[in-house]
């Protein structure tokens, strides 16, 4: 492996820092793993995640639960920080020949993980046990599938979306856009100004983090990447039309975008505030931050699509590391499977404030309260197959930093973001071709 992929996986914990804290089977899959005998004999496996503290209820009542179906099993679930920190743990991990059974990682890292080898394939375990991939979201499930393997599943999942002031928008008779043809009458009606100043912004999408505004780059008709990934397509019309709409509104005032240090708690604050009506956020926000805050009805609206209409998958899966020893690996399976199968997802997505995986879990009894209870994830679920995951290329953190930086000379500097854009394109594909 070449030292760029080696490396790549430390600039994606520096890239995941401002996060928020169908399986694609090939034509040779692997073989399927032989049943084993139950092996009873005690065995003690460590999960290193990056649970937040308010998880941590539902993260140790399923530990608990787990043991209660395997009381051979212990498993010692072990916090090691926010996924850069994880990530770098992990690393060290591997190179010390002392990893753990099973961890997190987040969305974006799987590739650069998996081209070093160091998560296990779970081809052999999901054929011999028969677990229904079809059931899960086919995006999430992909997100966590790279070169034609699956390593893992997904876990805590979230998704990009508008959460907006329905009491506001109701006021004003206006509705959320579903398109993007619908967005400039929603601005005019939504953005007031005062002496040429705006004081309340129709919409805000944060300027911190390509997970935003990746899915408008595509929507628009734009490429990221092209099919064979040894390049990169802004150097396409269709690739700018974002980035043009976004200097525009900004420009005109009826869109804000926050960019650097505290833009993210400026951004919630507007909100809270009603200084913006909507915001394009992370689903795993809006009961903390949202509605456990607003003194009004909160809403959430999928993206608004144009050429196609999809939204980014974010949070992390689950996955075996494969240098643990293969007892460890079979416990860890049943750890797996027990924490992401249907039975429990609705309770562990209530407990967590992330997504359900499931589609069978919609309309079951949970599932249906789960719904009365937080209406606002049924538009997402309107739209299941179409949250999908990020660019999987272990280059990805390298060169979306590129475009990222010119999100920021547009915003701080009021750069033409397009020139910048262009020119970028031969350094983007350089820093593929180091990983070809």
């Amino acid at each position: 492996m070449k030292l760029k992929k080696m490396t790549a996986v430390l600039s994606v914990a520096a890239m995941t820092a401002t996060l928020l804290n169908g399986c694609s089977q090939g034509s040779e899959p692997a073989a399927a793993t032989k049943p084993v005998a139950e092996d009873t004999t005690p065995i003690t496996i460590q999960y290193w995640h990056s649970h937040a503290e308010k998880q941590m209820p539902i993260v140790n009542t399923m530990i608990e639960e787990f043991k209660k179906k395997y009381p051979y099993i212990t498993v010692e679930q072990v916090f090691q920080g926010g996924y850069p920190d994880l990530h770098k743990k992990l690393q060290a991990a591997v190179a010390a020949n002392s990893v753990p059974a099973v961890t997190n990682v987040e969305v974006a890292s799987l590739p650069n993980f998996a081209e070093g080898g160091v998560f296990t394939d779970l081809t052999s375990f999901i054929k011999r046990d028969q677990i229904d991939l079809n059931d899960f979201s086919k995006g999430m499930l992909q997100a966590y599938g790279y070169n034609n393997k699956q390593y893992g599943f997904p876990l805590i999942v979230s998704s990009s979306v508008f959460i907006y002031n329905k009491t506001m928008l109701d006021k004003i008779g206006v509705k959320p856009p579903q398109t993007w043809s619908e967005i400039e009458d929603f601005n005019k009606k939504v953005t007031i100004k005062e002496n040429g100043k705006t004081t309340r912004y129709a919409f805000s999408v944060p300027g911190w983090d390509t997970w935003y505004f990746d899915p408008w780059i595509t929507n628009g008709g734009g490429t990221i990447l092209t099919a064979d990934k040894k390049k990169v397509g802004f150097d396409q019309p269709e690739s700018w039309r974002w980035i043009e709409n976004f200097r525009k509104w900004t420009q005109e005032g009826s869109v804000q975008m926050g960019y650097g240090p505290g833009a993210s708690d400026n951004m919630r604050q507007m909100f809270l505030d009603q200084k913006v009506a909507m915001v394009e956020h992370s689903s795993a926000t809006l009961k903390a931050t949202y509605l456990d805050n607003a003194k009004f009805e909160v809403g959430m609206s999928f993206l608004p699509g144009d050429k196609e209409r999809k939204a980014h998958i974010g949070g992390a899966g689950i996955v075996i590391m494969d240098k643990a020893p293969e007892k460890q690996k079979e416990a860890a399976w049943k750890f797996v499977k027990f924490l992401t199968d249907k039975e429990n997802n609705i309770r562990w997505a209530d407990g967590t404030g992330y997504l359900p995986t499931h589609k069978s879990v919609i309309n079951t009894e949970e599932g249906k309260k789960f719904f009365e209870k937080y209406p606002q994830y049924k538009v997402l679920f309107d739209n299941f197959d179409n949250i999908v995951g990020r660019p999987q290329h272990p280059a990805y953190p390298e060169f979306s930093k590129k475009y990222l930086d010119i999100v920021g000379k547009m915003l701080l500097e009021n750069a033409d973001p397009v020139p910048l854009l262009k020119d970028a394109v031969k350094g983007m594909n350089d820093i593929l071709k180091d990983y070809q």
